[in-house]
């Protein structure tokens, strides 16, 4: 199959201060791909500052890798020229974590609808152009008539975020990459806009690369998960399965912060995740997880682990699995296989965890 998505041992660090200059690795050697002709949705979970939504911005070409290559359809993000970027900007659409920031108040939400449909030929007449917005607008549960020609203001938050979707669905593009797109949007809406990221996928073969923070959702709606922690990948695989049975000591403690229902204690009781991983110490060769790891053994602070694959469709970098094959060059590729587009289909949502 041919690649859609391609990240090539992709590293990037940041540097700042004027005089002591700091270097801060966002992202390091993260090595897989998404194919073009089985679509999938992919999520990337992790922490605040754990690097998922430096590998959302290096995927969009809004930053470019210090080392290693992002590819779409087998062409560098950084490097394509005028017109090969043109394509690149309707085939691969964001949805970004505040609907709000993605609307000119000044202007009608019919805007950020017409304008990109113009842009890239997707009608010939404003009679097609009409038609092409009400059919996305559908598709997302929006009735045209109580959406069209209102201010951003006088939709809700899930309204906003729905629109933006069937913006992203009307381009037709090849990939989603949705950054926290349901963080900001009541509960009782999220299943909707979960569905309608499943819809691009189920009956428009999109695939969706799903940026969050919250395991339960992206329980529900993705088919593989990159847990990334300081950058670098911690485990990876099937959702099914590290979800619900994690390997990596830092993917358990992520499944068991999982708010859990309690008849007497409601919905508290959260577990302790450790320090918080932008302050926790940073050892120079040894695992970035030993210092807040409860089975730290002595080689995790002498050398860092590599990605071990524990079973067909999973992979942790952890050395409680030495006795397990390591995947070749970090790739991800082994256990992150492509589902047939029949199972796809008849894939559901998952409702809840337990």
């Amino acid at each position: 199959m041919n690649p859609l998505v391609e990240y090539r041992h992709v590293t990037k660090i940041f540097s700042s201060g004027l005089i002591r200059r700091r270097r801060t690795v966002a992202l390091e050697d993260v090595t897989f791909r998404i194919d073009s002709e089985a679509p999938v949705i992919l999520a990337i979970a992790g922490e605040s500052g754990s690097g998922k939504t430096t590998l959302a911005r290096l995927l969009l070409g809004l930053i470019s890798p210090t080392t290693g290559e992002v590819l779409f359809r087998g062409r560098q993000v950084d490097r394509m020229s005028r017109a090969e970027h043109r394509e690149f900007l309707r085939q691969v659409q964001p949805i970004f974590q505040d609907p709000f920031e993605a609307y000119n108040p000044f202007y009608k939400v019919d805007h950020v609808l017409v304008t990109p449909a113009k842009k890239f030929g997707m009608a010939k007449s404003k009679a097609e152009v009409r038609a092409a917005i009400e059919r996305s607008l559908d598709m997302v549960g929006l009735r045209p008539q109580e959406t069209l020609g209102r201010f951003p203001h006088q939709l809700s938050g899930g309204q906003r975020q729905r629109v933006m979707v069937a913006r992203a669905l009307m381009l037709r593009p090849g990939l989603v990459v949705a950054d926290e797109p349901v963080s900001m949007v009541d509960a009782s809406l999220r299943a909707t806009i979960l569905e309608s990221l499943r819809r691009l996928r189920r009956e428009l073969s999109i695939s969706v690369v799903y940026i969050t923070h919250d395991l339960t959702t992206a329980y529900q709606i993705a088919d593989h998960i990159v847990v990334l922690y300081k950058g670098s990948v911690a485990e990876a695989g099937s959702v099914d399965q590290v979800i619900k049975d994690p390997k990596h000591p830092y993917t358990q403690l992520l499944v068991r912060s999982i708010p859990q229902p309690d008849v007497d204690a409601g919905w508290g009781g959260e577990a302790d995740v450790g320090a918080d991983p932008e302050s926790s110490a940073v050892v120079a060769n040894g695992c970035k997880f030993v210092d807040r790891c409860p089975f730290a053994l002595p080689m995790c602070v002498e050398s860092r682990p590599p990605l071990f694959q524990t079973d067909p469709d999973r992979a942790a970098s952890c050395f409680l699995y030495t006795e397990s094959p390591v995947l070749p060059e970090g790739s991800l590729d082994a256990v992150m296989r492509p589902r047939t587009p029949a199972l796809l289909d008849h894939l559901p949502g998952r409702e809840r965890l337990g």
